[in-house]
């Protein structure tokens, strides 16, 4: 077994040493469906800018991913397909002009979405963006008046007690429904025929008990706000404005997101912006930078994944046995060192104590940096802190940055400290648990462990480790399983925990460490393989996918390895499975191992298919060789 195993370490390094690029970093695709295709055919043809080679190849690919039935689907197995994504499609297709509403597959597509309840039951995002290019009435109210930016902190829901995410989305949201903003052109194709004609095609809110209390009270405190309310909803205005250019990246996107920057471009139209002003331009062609190519079709990436590939990457080939002094290795460090945060962002906010050290996710971050993404970084340059100052420089201030995003609950979340409140529970907008909050996650919380237990001279009782310990035993699941916020799903926080909670000390004989492994151990598959369908989060329970994935897989071994000292057969067959499917390609290897909301926004990491089996396959050769 050992020989295959090095046999396959050997052919991944070559496979990941030929995407390397010249900067260093691995630029693999960061691929979520279609949604981004879609809207930025509709933000061209929206804003008149004639980019007809782009318009076409991202229809092309539009059109090569819709089913037999005319839907298109989130993942592989969905059911019959998602009908927002199918409007998306529908819409983005007639609006490129490519293809009109008598070919066939656009009447297939249109049969589907009217089977499925036509434009009322799409996701409230996408009605947002039908809003805004006219093809839905703006409701009459807003949930959130845009002088909502200005309430003081002391207030239970302000401004700053939702997540970056939510607020980097909800601000233009907040400026185009105060001015009930909607562009048209003469390329607009209607959409008036998805709706039924006994229903206004108008946005609409929940309306329960709660969220009309809340509201009152929303009021009031905006009521009591000192100056004339034509003066305050100028301010809001202005602030809200400011808000979005104050956050724009170097490369003229709105934090790096194709939502948002989607979103401030209208909203700036909204405020009197021509069309062809530079700061929009500027963000157009921050948005056509993030295109890749994915099996010769052109493809809008929401953002970038550099520096996580990179993190991820050049700690697993360490990992594997490839030298710090390696030039890949060297290449890859230089630039995460490079891509280090040195500016303050809105996690300071609830974080005033905190002191820049962290990294973000993509190329082009500078101030909006992730717990992950720094986890990841500094365990990459981990073995370059010894010999070279500017390394021991940058892990220290990446160390202390860590320990002070901790939540008080003992858990780690995502991008800023605290910003779980349970009000928002009650805000009549879809999925605000994902949107708006940025709660502790096991997986975050469990790898944030597992640097400090492994590369940190922290002892298991410091008070940060032994919180975190405490959040995790209080957050397993009652089958011994942990729920992952950002991927797939269960398996994924699972092996989060597990190898956080005994890098840190925590004995695999502890009865949450027993349960974890049992649980994995009765969900793997007979092919020695595991997987896990992306309907998990949305069920929130475990959903097997009835077939194995590479990734799946390796996250499970890994577990497994770290629980046990010696190989068991769950280990031998899950290893097996990933040497004999290291070159597979299918819908297995291409199913999204991430997400970013429960049933609408899924990923799938180009890269993941090399890093996690690479690390499995390491961890299994460092530990049974020694061993044996």
């Amino acid at each position: 077994m050992l020989d295959k195993v090095n046999d396959g370490i050997r052919k991944l390094i070559d496979t990941i040493r030929q995407d390397q690029t010249s900067d260093g970093s691995w630029n693999y695709p960061f691929e979520t469906g279609i949604t981004t295709d879609c809207y930025m055919i509709i933000l061209l043809r929206s804003l008149e800018i004639n980019d007809e080679k782009l318009i076409q190849q991202l229809a092309e690919r539009i059109v090569s991913k819709q089913e037999e039935n005319g839907a298109w689907k989130l993942f592989y197995d969905e059911g019959d397909g998602n009908i927002t994504t199918t409007v998306e499609a529908y819409y983005a297709i007639l609006y490129s002009g490519y293809i009109d509403k008598r070919d066939p597959r656009m009447k297939r597509a249109k049969s589907f979405i009217l089977k499925n309840g036509g434009l009322k039951n799409i996701h409230m995002f996408t009605k947002f963006m039908l809003a805004l290019t006219g093809q839905q009435k703006w409701p009459d109210f807003f949930p959130l008046p845009i002088e909502f930016i200005l309430l003081p902190p002391f207030f239970p829901i302000h401004f700053y007690r939702f997540s970056v995410f939510g607020r980097a989305n909800l601000t233009p949201i907040m400026i185009l429904a105060d001015k009930k903003y909607s562009l048209t052109t003469k390329k607009n194709p209607t959409l008036s025929d998805l709706t039924s004609t006994r229903e206004e095609s108008q946005l609409d809110f929940r309306n329960s008990h709660e969220w009309r209390s809340f509201y009152s009270s929303l009021k009031q405190a905006i009521n009591h706000l000192i100056g004339l309310p034509s003066y305050l909803h100028q301010l809001a205005t202005e602030q809200a404005k400011q808000y979005m250019l104050k956050r724009i990246e170097p490369d003229g996107t709105f934090l790096g997101y194709f939502s948002s920057t989607f979103l401030m471009i209208f909203a700036l139209l909204s405020l009197g912006y021509p069309k062809r002003h530079p700061t929009i331009i500027h963000a157009v062609n921050g948005l056509k930078s993030m295109k890749t190519e994915i099996n010769g079709h052109t493809h809008m990436q929401y953002t970038t994944a550099h520096v996580w590939n990179t993190a991820l990457l050049g700690y697993a080939l360490q990992e594997a046995g490839v030298h710090s002094s390696d030039s890949m290795i060297k290449k890859a460090n230089h630039y995460l060192l490079e891509r280090q945060h040195i500016k303050y962002g809105d996690w300071a906010v609830q974080n005033q104590a905190g002191f820049p050290g962290g990294w973000g996710f993509a190329d082009m971050n500078t101030i909006h940096p992730d717990v992950d993404d720094t986890t990841a970084s500094l365990r990459s340059i981990a073995r370059m802190v010894r010999i070279e100052p500017e390394y021991r420089h940058s892990w220290d201030r990446g160390l202390q940055w860590l320990l002070s995003m901790q939540n008080n609950d003992g858990g780690w979340p995502a991008f800023e400290k605290n910003t779980d409140s349970k009000l928002l529970s009650i805000l009549p907008i879809e999925n605000a648990e994902y949107i708006l909050t940025d709660p502790s996650s096991a997986d975050l919380t469990g790898r944030a462990l597992e640097y400090l237990g492994r590369y940190t001279k922290l002892p298991k009782n410091h008070p940060s480790v032994q919180s975190a310990i405490n959040w995790l035993h209080k957050n397993q699941e009652d089958n011994g399983s942990w729920y992952g916020r950002w991927g797939i799903c269960f398996i994924y926080g699972t092996w989060g925990a597990i190898t956080g909670l005994l890098a840190v000390g925590v004995l695999s004989t502890n009865s949450s460490i027993k349960r974890a492994v049992t649980w994995l151990e009765s969900i793997q598959n007979q092919d020695g393989g595991w997987g896990e369908s992306c309907r998990s989060d949305s069920k929130n329970k475990y959903v097997p996918l009835k077939t194995s994935t590479l990734t799946h897989t390796a996250w499970a071994v890994d577990a497994l390895i770290s629980a046990s000292n010696k190989p068991t057969k769950a280990i031998n067959d899950g290893v097996d499975f990933l040497l004999k499917n290291l070159d597979r390609n299918d819908w297995t290897t291409r199913y999204p191992k991430g997400q970013g909301m429960a049933g609408d926004f899924y990923i799938h990491y180009h890269s993941y298919r090399f890093i996690f089996p690479l690390l499995a396959l390491a961890h299994y050769k460092r530990k049974y060789k020694q061993n044996s």
